[in-house]
């Protein structure tokens, strides 16, 4: 019966030691290539060449094989043997790591726990950036300290720095890459779509310059929160007269208190992504969360948080809070016309927060001398990012939109007399009717256009992450009353 053990065993009878100073020369390197050329032409099934996307099962320090691989195949999410074509449940593979994790966790507690001396600065950064040995070839790797799974770049195996992944920095849950490599090139132009002000030559000339899956560390946070809001509620009413616009309007002082219950909204918790585009790719579908295991993080660059849960937590309440006052503005403008916060009260009850990592593909790419990053969710397929606006297509929509405002005032405004030279006045009435009226069309059109090119935009709401607002109080009382008249001017007098 075949299992991951026995297929590592394969790859490991065809082995010889290799020091870690030995593999950084180039030379050494095209001597490590031809010895395991001519190691494969001994086996009897050939083996395919390796994929910068396939994840590996690192074989024991110091030694090289022949690259019998372990790749996670994320469509069956299933571990396969490219050697005897077995498949492996995700547990199977994760007891081969639990030892090695096991002896990470236990140095790096024994290593927190040790009395530490005091250092300055400089020393204090060269300790975070202390290499660790591949466990596949012995090279020695360079970690920036938030990096917690990584490619060897002498082997092509996936490296588990250790103690990255244990203590505080051990995740409770993951959600594993449901799409690959494939998937995400394939997607890239999505983003483009209904673009108007997209260049032409951006669709054809925007050039791919990495493409790379990361486990991105977010911060899962609940809470049952309590608020108390005073809105400024008005019901407005507009009278003609055969001289005058009359505006009556109605003012009221609604009290709604109520609470709501958010479950498990999604932090980012690493300084190295861009937050915009970490929450443009929500939601994430949170059934297919598991258990964290070791064992989804080969082929993939894994961080681990650099920014706390005390750090994260005000942008979730941020988040909260705007989901909270909209549901019970919306108990208000059921009744009213409108609604403004005058006061509010919020008091939340904090659940404790989950550690997970989510799956993210990170596409860097280069046009006319500029980079633009796109972020995929890689368990949707959602891809976010910032495009480029054409200054010309730009230039010829705001003269289009100009004539379209001037067009829609002179009707709005001027009634039967539109378009007559006589009324084309250009005293204070008439700048506003034929200049600035059309501008603020077009500013406005301007606007919705270039922000469409946008999409890698921080959320403001959590609404996805909340249960139905239980209202608990809520009372109104009259005002007063505010009218307003402009008399018409009459040209015809």
């Amino acid at each position: 019966m075949n299992t991951p053990a026995n297929c590592l065993r394969r790859a490991n009878s065809k082995t010889f030691p290799l020091k870690a100073s030995y593999l950084k020369s180039s030379a050494a390197s095209k001597l490590l290539m031809l010895r395991a050329q001519h190691l494969s032409k001994r086996i009897a099934k050939p083996r395919p060449r390796p994929n910068p996307n396939d994840s590996f099962l690192a074989a024991p320090r110091g030694t090289t094989t022949t690259m019998v691989r372990i790749t996670f195949a994320s469509a069956e999410q299933k571990l396969v043997c490219d050697y005897c074509d077995s498949r492996f449940e995700v547990e199977e593979v994760e007891a081969l790591y639990r030892e090695r994790q096991d002896k990470a966790n236990a140095k790096a507690d024994a290593a927190a726990a040790a009395p530490k001396p005091a250092v300055d600065d400089a020393v204090q950064e060269l300790a975070q950036n202390a290499g660790y040995i591949c466990s596949s070839c012995g090279a020695e790797l360079v970690s920036d300290g938030t990096v917690a799974v990584t490619t060897c770049p002498y082997c092509g195996n996936s490296a588990v720095a250790p103690g990255q992944l244990s203590g505080d920095f051990s995740p409770d849950l993951v959600i594993p890459f449901k799409l690959g490599r494939d998937d995400v090139t394939a997607a890239l132009k999505d983003p483009y779509k209904g673009k108007i002000l997209l260049p032409k030559s951006f669709v054809t000339g925007n050039h791919i310059d990495e493409v790379q899956g990361v486990y991105v560390p977010f911060w899962l946070y609940g809470a049952r929160v309590d608020g108390e809001v005073y809105f400024d509620a008005t019901n407005e009413t507009v009278t003609e007269e055969s001289d005058r616009t009359v505006t009556t309007t109605d003012h009221y002082d609604a009290y709604r208190k109520g609470n709501i219950s958010f479950e498990r909204v999604p932090v980012d918790g690493s300084s190295k992504m861009p937050d915009g585009h970490m929450d443009a790719i929500e939601p994430f579908d949170y059934d297919a969360l598991r258990p964290f295991s070791v064992a989804y993080m080969p082929g993939y660059i894994a961080n681990r948080y650099d920014e706390d849960c005390e750090t994260c937590k005000a942008r979730a309440e941020r988040r909260m809070e705007e989901s909270t006052i909209s549901a019970l503005r919306e108990t208000v403008v059921d009744e009213y016309d409108d609604a403004t916060v005058e006061s509010k009260q919020l008091d939340y009850t904090w659940e404790e927060n989950d550690y997970a990592l989510f799956p993210v593909w990170m596409l860097s790419t280069s046009w006319n001398g500029k980079s633009y990053l796109f972020a995929m969710n890689g368990q949707t397929g959602r891809m976010v990012g910032e495009l480029p606006c054409s200054k010309p297509k730009l230039a010829i929509a705001s003269v289009l939109f100009f004539a379209i405002g001037f067009v829609l005032s002179q009707i709005l405004f001027m009634g039967e007399n539109a378009f007559d030279p006589d009324y084309l006045t250009f005293d204070v009435e008439g700048i506003l009717i034929n200049i600035v009226a059309p501008l603020i069309i077009v500013i406005i059109a301007d606007v919705l256009l270039v922000g469409q090119l946008k999409t890698a935009n921080e959320a403001t709401h959590a609404d996805c992450y909340c249960g139905e607002l239980d209202l608990t109080e809520k009372h109104d009382t009259f005002s007063h009353t505010e009218t307003t008249v402009v008399m018409k001017d009459n040209k015809d007098d």
